[in-house]
């Protein structure tokens, strides 16, 4: 974009009278000069002035808005295109309070791929670049991303890891050996084998999984017929887990060609944004976004502004767009969008046909998951009044804006865990969650247990590039034994200054220090919900990674009780058969093929794991 013009002006009726007759992109600022709104516009002379007229004529959130204005700027452009393009970027940048906007919509993450590299990965990053690599998405969230990311790491052998590949490391990762990878790293793989991978991971983002089974099934039949069996089955289970991908993917409506479904639910200041992806006549995936500042505006308004905000930073733009609601200015926004496909793209509101009941269906997807939304998140409101109790009942010197809290989850002392989970400003944030395998402590001694697990966590520091934020509340999953424990490791460690209380499960009873009796907080109260999610985010956290051990014990020592399978023998077994379950399902006869097993042993081990208790 090439900006012709830039003007700021003091006084309100001078601006108003050097406002060209051109298009581009006006800014309101309140009185502290914070930008307040961004428009575009054809013409705006017309338009800016339009705010200033009869206040009748405004709706109330504009008549709102006009009251807030102090001082505006503009910038004027070559053409309504470039106006568009520079009125997303500018609502991106500065999220001003009226205007209707994507929910961080500034850090959306992509899935890349550097076909560039000679061992290309699948990576998540928030910043697209002009470096060769293919992006895909944007996704709603970090867990939309990591979803996809997971269902590929299961059906396509790529590296995860981010080392440099020369081929000449020792031994590999555990992926290799369950065919997670297929080990470039010790020199297993061509680069020309590899490629093809990557290759299939593409296509199969694309939406074009048909392309890739029929290779896959092409190089299945070649590799049975050079008897290379252990390949031919890798292929069978890759084409079977597509498979299964497929037949999710179909649904009542028959799907034609490619286009992306939008439909919305809106309820007070948020709308709940459903979109669903078509590719090659099929649903390869879905994904919700969250308007804000959409109270008082009309449907069409908030679909115009994600439509724009949305495709702005795609990856891809599909030939048709079916919407649920007319957008503002469609011939316009329909030659934009074309522009950033490199081809035509259309804007459809469909009113009957197979095309309106695709629509109904991401409406009614929509509805469902604005109330599912409502249903999980507590009312902010709630959580303020909920904070302002807690402040106010268990005697903090500040608001527990950031709360941290803590469970053990074990099995008469095996495999004990800790975790930590925070809450801030009532909400969960498990990008800083952690979890604490236990060390020190013999047998199953909790209060010995949680010591080691806040030693861990306020050992680190609460200072430094390293360090993790200190917390306005220390929560213990447990009552008065339990925050005792706690209370010794934070005398012991000069951290006075930090609130600590603990939560009983049985009867909901909240201790603090120095004080014998529990602390009383309603059990309807928004300050109880807010320990109890704490308290239960803690539980399920360390519960999930205590399971992840014993399943991870269970494989090794179910492997290990047997005679005569030592460590390599167990490493050819899983890096053939891929895990115990598939192990358990062969046969004696398949079993003995395995380099170092006798058909005798293969009969020992069917024997034992048929017996193992853990599996």
């Amino acid at each position: 974009m090439q900006a012709t013009c830039y003007n700021k002006f003091a006084v309100k009726s001078e601006q108003l009278r050097a406002l060209p007759v051109e298009p581009g992109v006006y800014l309101f600022k309140d009185k502290e000069g914070k930008v307040i709104y961004v428009g575009k516009a054809t013409n705006l002379n017309s338009r800016v002035r339009s705010y200033f007229g009869a206040p009748s004529s405004l709706t109330s959130k504009i008549q709102r808005l006009v009251a807030k204005i102090q001082d505006f700027e503009f910038v004027v452009t070559n053409s309504e295109q470039e106006a568009l393009i520079l009125e997303c970027n500018l609502v991106k940048k500065y999220v001003p309070r009226y205007n209707v906007r994507l929910k961080d919509s500034k850090t959306f993450p992509y899935l890349k791929i550097n076909v560039n590299e000679d061992w290309p990965g699948v990576y998540i990053t928030r910043r697209i670049q002009k470096d060769g690599a293919r992006y895909f998405g944007p996704f709603a969230s970090a867990g939309s991303v990591r979803k996809t990311l997971r269902l590929m790491k299961k059906i396509f052998p790529f590296r995860s890891c981010s080392k440099r590949i020369e081929g000449k490391d020792k031994r590999p990762c555990l992926n290799y050996y369950i065919h997670r990878c297929l080990g470039p790293c010790i020199g297993a793989v061509e680069k020309q084998e590899y490629r093809e991978v990557i290759n299939q991971v593409i296509l199969f983002l694309q939406g074009k999984q048909e392309l890739v089974l029929r290779e896959l099934k092409a190089r299945m039949k070649v590799a049975a017929q050079q008897l290379q069996f252990e390949k031919a089955g890798l292929l069978r289970d890759q084409i079977q887990a597509i498979e299964k991908v497929i037949e999710g993917q179909r649904i009542a409506i028959t799907l034609q060609g490619e286009q992306d479904i939008i439909a919305l639910a809106q309820d007070g200041s948020q709308a709940y944004v459903e979109l669903f992806f078509v590719r090659n006549s099929k649903l390869i995936g879905r994904d919700h976004f969250i308007m804000e500042g959409v109270r008082g505006e009309p449907l069409g308004q908030i679909m115009t502004s994600f439509v724009k905000q949305y495709y702005a930073s795609a990856s891809y733009i599909p030939p048709l767009i079916l919407l649920q609601h007319q957008v503002d200015e469609p011939a316009m926004l329909s030659e934009w969008l074309g522009q950033q496909r490199g081809s035509r793209v259309g804007l459809q509101v469909p009113q009957r046909g197979t095309k309106k009941k695709l629509v109904d269906t991401v409406a009614e997807n929509a509805a469902r998951g604005l109330e599912l939304a409502q249903a999980t998140e507590m009312k902010a409101e709630a959580i303020s009044s909920g904070l302002q109790e807690l402040k106010n009942r268990l005697r903090l010197p500040k608001m527990p804006r950031r709360i941290e809290g803590y469970d053990i989850s074990n099995i008469q002392g095996a495999l004990a865990v800790g975790s930590m989970v925070v809450l801030e400003k009532g909400r969960p944030k498990p990008a800083h969650y952690r979890r604490f395998r236990i060390k020190t402590v013999a047998g199953a001694d909790d209060y010995a247990m949680i010591q080691e697990t806040l030693r861990r966590r306020f050992k680190r520091g609460l200072t430094g590039e390293d360090a993790w934020a200190a917390p306005n509340l220390v929560l213990i999953d447990g009552g008065r034994g339990q925050l005792n424990a706690a209370l010794e490791v934070r005398q012991e460690l000069g951290l006075d200054f930090i609130p600590m209380v603990s939560l009983a499960k049985q009867n909901e009873e909240v201790f603090i220090p120095g004080d014998p009796r529990p602390v009383y907080i309603a059990k309807d109260s928004p300050a109880l919900h807010i320990l109890q999610r704490a308290r239960d985010e803690a539980h399920r956290f360390a519960v999930s990674y205590h399971r992840k051990l014993r399943h991870k014990e269970g494989i090794m020592s179910a492997l290990d009780s047997i005679p005569g399978i030592g460590p390599r023998r167990k490493k050819a077994l899983l890096k053939k058969f891929g895990s115990i379950e598939a192990i358990k399902e062969a046969s004696s006869e398949e079993l003995s093929q395995t380099e170092g097993i006798t058909l005798a042993l293969a009969r020992k081990v069917k024997e034992y794991l048929g017996n193992s208790p853990m599996l």
